[in-house]
C-alpha cells in the first residue's frame, strides 16, 4: 500500500463511527501527536457511488480527530479496498 496525505475536510465519516468518539482519547493523541507526529496513518476507501467520488474513513477516527484539534489540515493514510460483507 502506497500512503497519501489526505485534507482531513475531505474525508467523510459515517455517522455510526462519529458516535464512537471519546474526547479524552482524542486529547491524549493530540498531546501524543505534538511531540510525535502522527504514527499511524488512517485508512480510508473511496465511495464511488457519490457523484464526485469521496473518500470514506475506514480506520483512524480518533488519530483524525486529534490532527483536527491541533490544526492541521492534512492526515496520512492508506487507501483500502471496501469490505464486502
Amino acid at each position: 500500500m502506497e500512503r497519501h496525505d489526505f485534507e482531513i475536510e475531505a474525508i467523510y465519516v459515517p455517522a455510526k463511527r462519529a458516535r464512537t468518539l471519546e474526547p479524552a482519547k482524542v486529547e491524549a493523541l493530540a498531546e501524543d501527536m505534538l511531540e510525535h507526529g502522527q504514527k499511524t496513518p488512517i485508512q480510508c476507501r473511496w465511495d464511488k457511488k457519490k457523484t464526485p467520488p469521496r473518500l470514506v474513513l475506514v480506520e483512524g477516527y480518533h488519530r483524525l480527530e486529534a490532527l483536527r484539534a491541533l490544526g492541521e489540515t492534512t492526515v496520512t493514510g492508506y487507501v483500502v479496498q471496501a469490505r464486502i460483507r
